[in-house]
């Protein structure tokens, strides 16, 4: 069950409070001035949210990831944003996973943020990669390049407006987690870009491909079907040869073949004996 939040405020307090909340580690360091004008509005899942506030006020501000990954980009005059110890492109979204990160603004700034638990984004990036072995870490802070950092904007646009309407459907929200979270690992350089770069499976998963295909051959007779069609079908490929739908169909086939062969001497056998049948009459027609 989703939970929306809408505050707004005045006050300098309300905003560390309210940050905090979704991000535990969030410091406001320096605020100018002490009366502000904040509005905020997030919603909440398990172990995912998505934040989009306004601060009108000269800021310096802070966080220090340890157990979450944030995505961020922020919109205003005069902005800057260290990560890493290196200064970052305040035009384009970056991302707080190691360690710490600074933003500084003078005036006002729009900001537009999606939190993950790690753990949470860890095993959902090594379901679809294949990569039993996935740590999200050493995650660089800078967008790969315009086009994805592009590419995250809309996502974070079309996300949250969606869990906006569909916050209160399970599926839906779940699906919109998801996109997020693998626009967000595609958008930087991170394990997850290299596990899909990679054109073969570590040791770990093809166990669990073996498993699948064994399954297929063993339920050749039933119907074939998995929970999840694109996932299942791009872990086999990253760890063999085939995929499993590929290894479905060579199944499927096969038990075609062995039907028609099967059914083959009958059919010849048949054929023969009208050939025959045709011949003899033929010849004895004046």
């Amino acid at each position: 069950m989703a939970d929306r939040l809408t505050v707004r405020s005045h006050g300098i307090d309300d905003v560390e409070r309210v940050w905090q909340r979704f991000v535990p580690s969030a410091r406001l360091e320096r605020v100018d001035p002490q009366r502000v004008s904040f509005s905020w509005n997030s919603v909440e899942l398990p172990g995912f949210s998505v934040v989009a506030y306004e601060l009108a006020a000269s800021v310096h501000s802070s966080v220090r990831m340890d157990e979450q990954i944030m995505a961020c980009r922020m919109i205003g005059d005069d902005i800057r944003v260290e990560a890493e110890g290196r200064s970052l492109d305040p035009r384009r979204p970056w991302l707080a996973a190691d360690g710490g990160a600074e933003a500084h603004w003078s005036g006002a700034a729009r900001v537009r943020a999606l939190v993950f638990d790690r753990s949470d984004a860890e095993r959902l990036a090594r379901i679809v990669s294949g990569d039993d072995r996935l740590v999200l870490r050493r995650l660089d802070p800078a967008a790969r390049d315009r086009a994805a950092a592009t590419q995250w904007e809309r996502s974070f646009a079309h996300v949250s407006a969606s869990l906006e309407a569909a916050h209160d459907d399970p599926i839906l929200s779940a699906e919109l987690q998801r996109h997020a979270l693998l626009t967000t690992l595609s958008t930087f350089h991170t394990p997850y870009v290299d596990a899909l770069q990679r054109s073969r499976q570590r040791r770990a998963a093809p166990r669990t491909v073996r498993r699948a295909i064994a399954h297929i051959e063993a339920h050749a007779r039933a119907a074939f079907a998995t929970n999840s069609k694109t996932v299942s079908s791009h872990t086999c490929r990253s760890s063999s040869a085939t995929s499993c739908d590929g290894a479905n169909r060579s199944t499927s086939c096969g038990r075609t073949t062995s039907a028609r062969e099967a059914a083959a001497p009958r059919c010849g056998s048949t054929r023969a004996r009208t050939w025959s049948s045709s011949s003899t009459e033929d010849a004895r027609r004046p």
